[in-house]
């Protein structure tokens, strides 16, 4: 086995989520996530559309997205099914986290290009930066929980209404120790090949 090879296997098969309050609060130097940016723009891409945008929140501004996204929970929500628990989970959901960075798949101007194919590229380029983080030994989430996929979260973000929000990526450090990773369905029950 080659040696590219055995190192992305490592990485793949080591990428775990670790979730924001398990972070430790300890900054990841910018340079490292613009590092991983860069891995992120190198996804798939039909047409070269390279439909995925990044909102980069860093230092105080995690807090503030946090508060932002919370407070949109509230305003949004119906006073029947408001839960208090839940406010609180998304307005301190970032304290731990070094950087956060919102996910966008920006619709291209090529109609012939289906937008699955822009939120698949969007999702590999995601896939990407996620891999890269755990290259560096940064913890990483990708949320999709709260406002993420709701209308009102393209009204806070000023995105157009064919864009859509793909998640809320969370970086940090951890001490926690990493799981062990597992696969509750074998591959070969996922697998029809053909000879």
């Amino acid at each position: 086995m080659n040696k590219s090879f055995s190192a992305i296997q490592e990485v793949i098969r080591n990428r775990r989520t670790v979730k924001p309050p398990q972070m430790n609060g300890q900054q990841v130097p910018d340079e490292q996530v613009r590092q991983l940016l860069a891995l992120a723009d190198w996804a798939p891409t039909h047409g070269h559309t390279e439909p995925w945008r990044f909102r980069v929140y860093a230092k105080g501004q995690v807090k503030e997205f946090c508060r932002s996204h919370a407070e949109l929970y509230k305003a949004r929500t119906a006073p029947d099914k408001f839960q208090q628990q839940k406010y609180e989970k998304l307005l301190h959901m970032g304290d731990q986290a070094s950087h956060l960075i919102i996910a966008v798949m920006q619709r291209g101007n090529l109609p012939k290009i289906p937008a699955l194919e822009e939120i698949a590229a969007t999702s590999c380029a995601i896939q990407n930066l996620l891999l890269g983080a755990t290259a560096l030994g940064i913890a990483n989430y990708w949320g999709s929980g709260g406002m993420a996929y709701h209308p009102a979260m393209k009204e806070l973000l000023q995105l157009r209404e064919e864009d859509l929000v793909l998640g809320i990526l969370y970086l940090g450090y951890t001490d926690k120790p990493i799981p062990e990773g597992k696969r509750l369905v074998p591959l070969e029950e996922k697998v029809e090949w053909y000879a």
